[in-house]
């Protein structure tokens, strides 16, 4: 099921792009839910994180081809990581240690189940 070592990481490469994509769609979704509802920008917000997500699934049905569906969709927990960054970047939120502790079990849960992947 898994290729070369040098294609094994463009998959996961590939895995990664589409979580970011994917968190980008939930950085959008705030946005809207801070704008009048119908308002032009509200229905742009919108309208933009449908085409995010449409695209996001296009991608995943291509990523669980090329990984078993419990290794693909454990890694859909990396999010956390790519919400927190942009969570600071975009909403000048605070990250607290809890945060960081529960980011650091969800990817040690990950890494649990790669590491199990053949």
């Amino acid at each position: 099921m898994y290729g070369t070592s040098k294609s094994r990481l463009v998959d996961i490469a590939f895995l990664q792009l589409s979580i970011i994509i994917l968190s980008v769609a939930g950085v959008l979704s705030k946005k809207a839910s801070t704008l009048d509802f119908l308002s032009v920008e509200f229905i742009a917000y919108y309208s933009l994180t449908i085409f995010i997500m449409s695209v996001y699934a296009i991608l995943w049905q291509q990523i669980i081809k090329k990984f078993e569906l419990s290794v693909a969709y454990a890694n859909k927990g990396t999010i956390i990581i790519w919400t927190f960054i942009w969570a600071v970047l975009f909403f000048q939120e605070t990250i607290t240690l809890n945060n960081i502790l529960g980011a650091v079990l969800v990817i040690a849960g990950i890494v649990m189940v790669f590491k199990d992947a053949k």
